[in-house]
């Protein structure tokens, strides 16, 4: 711990925040001076004797001067003088061969980047913050570095059982051959085991679509997920089948999140409370006779209104009365989880600051340090699964520890 007495010899000059902040403030002169200072320890360390003191032996190794290095640090930039040694055998640990930035400023482009700021807006940030001049390209190639973590991400060994697996998709405007045009983000959300969240990869296509959700899913299968109990999926027409042909045990159930999402697109402010408490009806009935009962009456009250909402109900049913066969501790954790429409609320506001991603890698990058970012929350089991992890294990027998 530094003692008061240093504090005090170091801020006896301090007036104004630019004293201590500022271009040539004492932070700088610290931050350069212990550089400095960890340098001249290190070359001690590599020779073994003190500077002006004899070498041991005639032909020992010895100091050869100093070669100067512009480094970038939170401090701004600052010129340092690197001690050599005659055989050229000295590493620098504090500041290698090739550094050029120092401290966590890589990390805070990182950080930055994350939270959907374009690269120029961070170039600014920087500036304005700490006097650090970084270049558009510069942050693009810290930027870069992530790639190698989201390939191992991407291609990572997955579980054997996943009792619950949310797919969805995302459009994200992407520049292509000098156009902007609209892409899928496909994601795959996993609820495995342990009750927890897992992101199991991410992929992008110039169109949603069955197919390629196909070639997502058998992607999944050589990672290792040998079953999924309970697919949730959004109303593509042809999903349903490709889960199908790749996990014929699987039961596919329509996302009652996405059922009730798309039908409240159609309602006006003044109605969507009420609307919404009779869609709940539909979906919390204890059984299907009850759920089409509620949809009759919800038929009777709202189509000469919005008569598109109970059409899309009725032409989906059934991939919606999958969810009247299970428990309500299954059906608590498919429902009130909303895991993957939480992931997409988050992703949006990432991908607004954005707006158009001048590749597919930088999109891979932004997203995956986003969601790098709130998965870090994804500490604790989802709600009430262990009364659902029993159920499924009553349900699906040897199927649970495959």
């Amino acid at each position: 711990m530094i003692s008061n007495e240093i504090l005090d010899e170091l801020l006896k000059n301090y007036k104004e925040p630019a004293d201590l902040l500022g271009q040539e403030g004492i932070l700088k002169q610290l931050s350069t001076a212990l550089y400095k200072r960890a340098l001249e320890g290190e070359m001690l360390d590599h020779l073994g004797y003190n500077k002006h003191e004899r070498k041991l032996k005639p032909d020992d190794n010895a100091r050869n001067g100093y070669s100067q290095k512009t480094i970038q640090g939170e401090f701004g930039k600052a010129i340092i003088d690197i001690p050599r040694d005659r055989k050229g055998e000295f590493e620098p640990k504090i500041i290698e061969k090739g550094q050029v930035r120092v401290g966590d400023l890589d990390h805070k482009i990182i950080s930055l980047y994350a939270r959907g700021m374009s690269t120029r807006d961070i170039e600014a940030q920087l500036k304005e913050m700490y006097g650090v001049d970084v270049s558009p390209t510069l942050i693009s190639s810290v930027t870069d570095q992530v790639m190698d973590e989201v390939k191992q991400w991407q291609n990572r060994p997955l579980d054997s059982v996943y009792p619950i697996v949310y797919m969805d998709c995302l459009v994200i405007k992407v520049r292509e051959n000098a156009r902007v045009i609209n892409k899928s983000l496909y994601l795959a959300l996993g609820i495995n085991m342990q009750g927890n969240k897992e992101l199991l990869g991410m992929w992008i296509s110039t169109n949603e679509g069955s197919k390629f959700w196909l070639n997502v899913l058998t992607e999944i299968q050589n990672r290792g997920v040998k079953d999924i109990f309970i697919g949730c999926v959004d109303g593509l027409i042809g999903f349903p089948k490709a889960i199908e042909s790749v996990y014929p045990k699987t039961s596919v159930q329509l996302c009652i999140v996405h059922m009730v999402r798309n039908s409240v697109s159609f309602v006006s402010w003044r109605d969507r409370k009420e609307l919404c408490h009779d869609l709940k009806s539909i979906y919390s009935s204890a059984t299907e006779e009850e759920a089409q009962l509620s949809l009759q009456c919800f038929c009777e009250k709202w189509d000469e209104k919005y008569p598109s909402i109970s059409k899309s109900w009725k032409n989906n049913w059934a991939y919606i009365i999958p969810f009247f066969e299970f428990p309500q501790e299954i059906r608590k954790a498919i429902y009130t989880t909303n895991a993957i429409e939480s992931i997409n609320s988050s992703l949006r506001k990432v991908i607004k600051r954005q707006q158009i991603f001048p590749s597919d890698d930088a999109a891979f990058k932004m997203v995956y340090l986003a969601i790098r970012n709130f998965s870090q929350k994804w500490t604790m089991p989802i709600k009430d699964w262990k009364p659902a992890l029993n159920r499924f294990g009553i349900i699906y027998g040897d199927r649970l520890y495959a």
